[in-house]
């Protein structure tokens, strides 16, 4: 008597046919849905060549892929090396490190961490995982966000790229480094005073027995994969408002002082620049003021389209709605101030 098998649809008897019989595991309607739908798709393809190509060539679209892809290929290696730093944060640096490295004390450890950020080379998109990683690890939230301001704005690539976008004007260099750290111990001090733990998400963290390159792996993946998205996110917001918006207004706006602050102020938010270039960009806006300049140079790293979405992303809306007005209103002031001051 042959052995009878079991399979997903009966019982055959297999001894003589190792091959189950061609209607197992088909449908009726998939090899005629196939042609179909290929065929659908190559009609398509034959329409928008003819109907979109006179579009995709025009030069706004251009401009528009041009900015999309600088911002995106700029920011992308940070970003990949905020997340590693992040992983390797959570995976190898064991938890009582950070307590025995800030001061007990949160209102003296927001100093102390925002100081921290000028060992980091890093542009904003670094900070916001490395950020993440420290909240998740122990650091009080106040003192890590003000690690996340500070660090793409003091570090030593930025403010050597400043002295040499700047020649022969150290007071620059040294009122972007002061203006950027007064701005990221101020916030920081304001979220330890009026900060409320249901606005901030905290992410968790990949965690187990697990060996400590595992977890590396899974918390960079895990990290890539989610500020990766809102990168792109801010990426094409950022690139949309490059093209719309007219460069006949910048030279009529700069001619008046506070208008001109507040302008280029705005145009770092939307320029979304990485810090490690931004500081040429504002040197190559010859029609504005040094103190306009310098808001560009101390807003840009704290607040723009893709760090906002960065920041959504990471920490939630309800923390992104607060912490962005809040940062840019002292970034505009602060940055006048020492403008003032110094230039």
């Amino acid at each position: 008597m042959p052995e009878l098998r079991s399979g997903p649809r009966g019982v055959w008897a297999d001894d003589e046919s190792p091959v189950p019989p061609d209607s197992w595991g088909r449908t009726g309607s998939a090899g005629g849905a196939l042609p179909w739908g290929f065929a659908f798709v190559v009609v398509l393809l034959v329409v928008g060549r003819f109907v979109l190509a006179p579009y995709l060539t025009a030069p706004a679209l251009q401009t528009w892929a041009t900015i999309f892809v600088a911002i995106c290929v700029q920011a992308l290696p940070f970003l990949v090396f905020g997340v590693a730093l992040s992983a390797a944060i959570t995976a190898f640096v064991p938890a009582s490190f950070w307590t025995r490295a800030l001061p007990a004390n949160p209102a003296a450890a927001v100093p102390v961490a925002g100081m921290a950020g000028a060992v980091l080379p890093g542009c904003e998109c670094a900070s916001v995982p490395v950020a993440s990683g420290l909240m998740a690890r122990g650091v009080t939230p106040a003192a890590a966000l003000a690690f996340l301001l500070a660090s793409p704005a003091i570090n030593p690539i930025v403010l050597v790229a400043t002295a040499v976008a700047f020649p022969g004007q150290p007071l620059m260099v040294l009122a972007r480094f002061g203006a950027s750290l007064t701005v990221a111990v101020l916030v920081g001090w304001l979220w330890l005073r009026f900060g409320r733990s249901q606005w901030l998400r905290i992410p968790s963290r990949p965690h187990g027995d697990s060996p400590k390159w595992v977890q590396f792996g899974e918390a960079m993946r895990h990290d890539l994969l989610h500020a990766g998205g809102f990168l792109i996110v801010g990426g094409l917001a950022a690139a949309t408002l490059n093209v719309a918006v007219p460069r006949e207004w910048l030279t009529a706006v700069a001619e008046v002082p506070w208008l001109a602050i507040l302008v280029m102020a705005l145009l770092a938010v939307l320029l979304s620049i990485c810090s490690e270039a931004d500081a040429f960009v504002a040197a190559s806006m010859t029609a504005f003021s040094p103190t306009a300049k310098l808001a560009f140079l101390v807003v840009g790293p704290m607040v723009d389209l893709k760090l906002i979405a960065l920041q959504a992303g990471t920490f939630g809306r309800a923390f992104a709605v607060r912490f962005v007005p809040v940062t840019f209103a002292l970034a505009v002031l602060v940055s006048t101030l020492f403008g003032w001051l110094l230039l």
